[in-house]
């Protein structure tokens, strides 16, 4: 079983684009929606949430985990790994790889929560990769809020993002990466306001591509019981009707969210 954690219900898109390539695998997601958004909190209260959501996915079944959050894939990928003996897939590496494939110019931008940007993870990943390709960042803390209000075509979020991404465009970009899960539910207004020469990456798409990759690469790991998407489970840590609204328009179709409870004590 896969097991997907994000701080709220942004990271449904990892789900959703998993479940599209891996239909027969069954998923296990965890919306810590009473402590969203990540982004704001110290490292240290990222990482203890990281490892909370991480111990209630592996009671329940989950054999492999994917960090559906880039604040938590941030700073808490390496706790993760230290504290648990099971594979984690975060969505940093996926992106940056994708990003470093796509640019023609070698200038990629990078939108994310301030603890994404102020870790500078990205950077650390794509030097490694390729030394020669520049990254300009930007934190935008206000769209995972909006995201999670469901304001995805609000007057207000053209306005911000239209703010957050002017002083990205005057950096010759030819690529932008997504680097939020939440993201990608605004794509259609984050293209036209960043230009339409500029590849955007979606970080949920290149996750559940190279999660393929790893289950291809290690069959022990396959899915051995029959198993459709309807019987996929997706808890989250608080409810509201908003959250349960942008669950069924990432799924286009109705979800069943289960309420869980004092998942991280933050």
């Amino acid at each position: 079983m896969i097991g997907i954690f994000d701080s709220g219900v942004g990271g449904m898109t990892v789900a959703r684009s998993i479940e599209q390539l891996l239909p027969t695998y069954p998923l296990l997601y965890l919306g810590d929606i009473a402590h969203s958004p990540y982004g704001p909190k110290s490292a240290q209260t990222i990482i203890d949430c990281a490892i909370n959501n991480t111990r209630f996915l592996i009671s329940k079944g989950a054999k492999l985990i994917v960090i559906a959050c880039n604040s938590a894939a941030s700073v808490a990928t390496d706790s993760l790994r230290q504290q648990f003996q099971i594979p984690i897939i975060e969505v940093i590496l996926p992106a940056i790889e994708e990003a470093a494939r796509t640019t023609k110019n070698g200038r990629i931008g990078l939108i994310g929560t301030s603890a994404t940007i102020r870790s500078t993870s990205y950077e650390t990943a794509l030097t490694e990769i390729n030394q020669n390709i520049k990254i300009f960042t930007k934190a935008c803390p206000l769209l995972v809020p909006l995201v999670e209000e469901g304001w995805h075509n609000k007057r207000e979020t053209k306005m911000i993002l239209k703010r957050y991404l002017h002083s990205l465009k005057n950096n010759q970009l030819d690529t932008l990466i997504l680097g939020c899960t939440h993201y990608p539910l605004l794509k259609h207004l984050i293209g036209p306001r960043i230009g339409k020469k500029v590849s955007l990456v979606d970080s949920s798409e290149t996750t559940a591509k190279y999660l393929k990759h790893y289950l291809h690469q290690n069959p022990h790991l396959k899915a051995t019981e029959p198993h459709t998407p309807e019987q996929n489970r997706y808890y989250i840590t608080d409810y509201n009707d908003t959250a349960q609204k942008v669950a069924n328009r990432i799924f286009n179709r109705h979800i069943d969210l289960l309420l869980t409870r004092n998942i991280c004590k933050s």
